[in-house]
């Protein structure tokens, strides 16, 4: 009787949860985020591509019921456009993700998340690049701003580094991961018009298919999973909260308040994940951190809101 009483309140609750775009995209943020923490964690036991790989393939275990339906639907749409397709699963699921847990390996959590940040910036120009968008004098001034926050955090304020190049290796992987993604988010435009879990099931088996030559690679230099608690629940994670869960919750978000405001909103990304890095990780936040994503944010709201910034609302899979 008791448990027959709590099933209306519960089916409320979750009903009001669905309603409220803010909340979700609050729980969006925060797993996206706690991927480069689980990914700078678990560094020493899962290689980065072993990580990547279980992690598209267990999520696309998980996406394939919902999705099937829509995807013999939109199957005749997706052979008609298979050479976008196969660009934007190999962009935005195989290189992406994969550079990432590559670039954790050497930097911090920290400089992943906050390097994240100028994704805004980079597809403005990426936008220019390659679409021939049109842009302000302003919009150039937030992106030189931008940039110079990214070059602060990559130098780690320190010009004589910058100059000599000598760099962390993975702030730079992990840069051109960011640069890759921001290719990826303008590409997005060309996508064929299909349901968005057809989108992203079809996405995910061209991720899972590029990524596999180079986890059989990896697995052939010697470098493999550590088997451990702590390793099955890193992989768990990163397939089910940032990859699954949060595409569903990112997606409403925009269904409930649009794709601008949602790309607005989800500018807390860097600044939650900083406060997760430093609380699990121990990572500690320098001056210039604090210089390098004062710049980028003051970039992104000198440029202002852009159109082609907010393309990425097929599921944005960090």
């Amino acid at each position: 009787m008791n448990r027959m009483k709590t099933n209306p309140h519960m089916k409320k609750g979750a009903a009001s949860l669905w309603a409220n775009a803010y909340i979700l995209l609050c729980f969006t943020a925060l797993f996206w985020a706690g991927n480069s923490i689980v990914g700078r964690a678990a560094r020493d036991l899962v290689p980065p591509v072993s990580l990547a790989f279980w992690r598209w393939l267990l999520a696309l275990v998980l996406l394939l019921p919902l999705a099937w339906p829509h995807l013999k639907r939109d199957w005749p749409e997706l052979k008609a456009n298979w050479r976008i397709m196969l660009l934007l699963g190999i962009l935005g699921i195989g290189a992406f993700n994969t550079l990432l847990y590559t670039g954790l390996q050497t930097t911090t959590a920290l400089n992943s998340l906050l390097l994240q940040a100028a994704q805004p910036a980079l597809i403005l120009s990426m936008g220019v690049i390659l679409m021939r968008d049109s842009v302000s004098a302003r919009q150039i001034a937030g992106l030189v701003i931008s940039l110079a926050g990214v070059l602060a955090i990559i130098s780690q304020g320190n010009v004589t580094a910058l100059l000599n190049l000598n760099l962390n290796e993975g702030d730079g992987i992990i840069a051109f991961a960011v640069l890759l993604w921001s290719v990826y988010a303008v590409m997005l435009r060309r996508r064929p018009i299909i349901h968005p879990l057809s989108f992203l099931a079809a996405t995910l088996v061209i991720g899972v298919i590029f990524i596999a030559p180079f986890y059989v690679v990896e697995i052939a230099s010697g470098r493999l999973i550590i088997p451990s608690a702590e390793t099955y629940l890193a992989i768990g994670y990163v397939a089910i909260f940032p990859s699954f869960i949060a595409y569903l919750f990112y997606n409403r978000g925009v269904e409930l308040i649009g794709s601008a405001a949602t790309g607005q909103f989800m500018n807390i990304l860097p600044v939650m994940g900083a406060g997760l890095a430093m609380l699990f990780l121990g990572e500690r936040l320098y001056a210039f951190h604090i210089a390098g994503i004062a710049l980028i944010f003051a970039g992104i709201f000198i440029a202002g809101k852009h159109g082609s910034a907010q393309t990425s609302q097929s599921g944005r899979p960090l």
